[in-house]
């Protein structure tokens, strides 16, 4: 499975989106995150969310392929579309990136 896609479904004609990516986290550790941005297309996302840490990417792919499943069960399909949310992804992982550094150098920058 790609590390980016984008799962869309249409109810009562609107077009719901979800663009997932899988990242590396900072560090070199070997840990890696699922980030998700959903909402309506053509819009800005109303929610963005991370699970995460998982120990490499391969385990990530696991999760991320257990969770299109479910949402393809709920209507959403695999969309050849390009992702349109990928700087709203890219500062989430800033945000976790950060978060990590000041946690594990042990003080406040």
């Amino acid at each position: 499975m790609s590390r980016n896609l984008c799962l869309t479904r249409q109810c009562l004609g609107l077009v719901t989106r979800i663009e997932c990516a899988i990242k590396p986290l900072a560090g070199d550790n070997g840990m890696w995150t699922l980030l998700f941005a959903a909402g309506m297309a053509g819009e800005q996302p109303s929610a963005i969310k991370a699970q995460g840490p998982f120990h490499g990417p391969i385990a990530a792919e696991s999760i991320l392929d257990t969770i299109v499943e479910s949402l393809t069960m709920h209507g959403y399909e695999l969309a050849d579309d390009p992702q349109i949310w990928s700087l709203h992804l890219q500062a989430q992982l800033r945000q976790i990136n950060g978060g990590r550094g000041r946690s594990l150098s042990g003080f406040d920058r």
